[in-house]
């Protein structure tokens, strides 16, 4: 994750007894209190294996293969590796990462419907074969510069069409003529992919997408391709409830088009799912304004709920750095105040949150509901693993927060028993006692 500094060899702090989580926020507060008061990250580690048990219980024939664009720390990546987790790579530079934790090529596939000649080529060198298509152009490039080619066609869903302005994926019709040239070309496809959004709530779109899939299978099928492969996408918010209504409406439909007698590997693309509950952000207020409404003088502004003012609040980090998810459509979770205990009936006031660049697109937070705060209060933003900061890199050049990571003594006992030995599988990890 470019947002968030990253060693290639990382400390671990190992929490035991009833250490949790806050307690390491409050010393790292307490730290930055006396020095600079910097944004930092702590990554909680051991919530990477929870959320792959609760794949591995929930969904047990399809297999999980990770995103790296929604968060590329090395250490998420070493420990989905030895996991056996497979990944999705949209470039070179992931390629390269995910192969310098020994992935093993079968188990990485190549995104994106218009890659740069030279990914495909770099996949190519590193035997990579799977790769995303969805346009002849593409197809013809892939032909040209990777013959070993595996394609997966990426097709479009409605739900897909109605969240982006621009569609990605090819209909179903155009399936076929795709399927022909490919075979003119003598370039192998062997599967079909598609998207669903986290935000789309409608089961029915599963419906719709499998039944296409299954029809593109079928053709594929009639003009000698093995179809073995099938992505159902990463539309996985990370809540179990929302992992446990996918899997209700998809189960009965892969029973009936994509039995396990047919032999087809089902995989998807859990990003969020994965790493959003694992990294909480904690930034400081270094500004605070009052936009006063109307019927007060800001100079002399005293607010009260509800009156139609707010406050401004000015951050040490904004969406040129770590919130830079926001510039790129996700919502940031509103966050709270640290070592604040609201006493009953204390007022809220109407507030937005603001990054440090004074300019017009940093605005962390529209709209939230907060006590009063002073220059120098901490909030913490939880869930923020996937919140975008892979592109924040090539927006800023901004030192970025460091990240602190954790793990639980309980979690690593259970990583033990899942076979991740620190000696063997995670040899970037340096795992010391927390507070020594």
């Amino acid at each position: 994750m470019k947002g968030f500094s990253d060693e290639p060899n990382y400390v671990v702090e190992l929490l035991e007894g009833g250490t949790a989580l806050e307690d390491v926020i409050d010393n790292h507060i307490y730290e930055q209190a006396l020095a600079e008061k910097n944004a930092f990250v702590v990554a909680n580690l051991g919530a990477l294996m929870r959320q792959h048990v609760l794949w591995q219980n929930t969904l047990p024939l399809v297999r999980p293969f990770y995103p790296v664009k929604c968060n590329g720390s090395p250490a998420v990546i070493e420990i989905l590796a030895a996991l056996g987790v497979g990944f999705v790579c949209a470039n070179k530079a992931e390629i390269t990462l995910v192969l310098n934790h020994d992935v093993p090529p079968e188990n990485i596939i190549l995104s994106g419907v218009c890659k740069q000649l030279s990914h495909i080529k770099h996949a190519a060198k590193n035997g990579i074969n799977y790769l995303v298509c969805d346009n002849e152009a593409e197809l013809c490039k892939i032909a040209r510069a990777h013959p070993n080619a595996r394609l997966i066609l990426q097709m479009s869903t409605e739900a897909q069409a109605e969240e982006a302005s621009m569609a990605f994926g090819c209909s179903l019709k155009s399936c076929r003529h795709l399927l022909e040239t490919a075979k003119e070309l003598g370039v192998d496809v062997v599967g079909v992919a598609f998207q669903v959004p986290t935000a789309c709530k409608d089961p029915q779109v599963y419906t719709h997408a499998l039944s296409d899939a299954r029809c593109v299978f079928d053709m594929g099928e009639e003009l000698g391709f093995n179809m073995e492969i099938l992505d159902v996408g990463g539309g996985f918010s990370g809540s179990e409830l929302q992992l446990k209504q996918v899997h209700a409406a998809i189960r009965p439909l892969l029973e009936a088009y994509f039995p396990v007698m047919s032999g087809v590997h089902v995989i998807a693309e859990p990003g969020t799912f994965y790493v959003s509950s694992s990294f909480t952000l904690a930034v400081n207020v270094i500004g605070k304004k009052v936009l006063a409404s109307d019927l007060l003088d800001e100079s002399k502004a005293e607010l009260k709920p509800n009156d139609g003012s707010e406050f401004l609040y000015y951050l040490n980090d904004g969406v040129y750095g770590s919130f830079v998810g926001k510039l790129l459509g996700n919502t940031i979770p509103s966050p709270t105040v640290h070592k604040m205990s609201l006493a009953a009936g204390e007022p809220m006031f109407s507030s937005s949150l603001w990054g440090p660049s004074c300019d017009a697109l940093d605005q962390v937070v529209e709209h939230c509901l907060l006590p009063e705060l002073a220059v120098g209060d901490w909030l913490i933003f939880n869930n923020m693993g996937a919140s975008g900061q892979e592109e924040s890199a090539a927006i800023s050049n901004a030192d970025k927060p460091p990240v602190y990571y954790t793990i639980t003594t309980s979690d690593w006992f259970e990583m033990q028993e899942a076979g991740i030995c620190l000696d063997n599988t995670m040899k970037n990890f340096s795992l010391v006692q927390y507070g020594l």
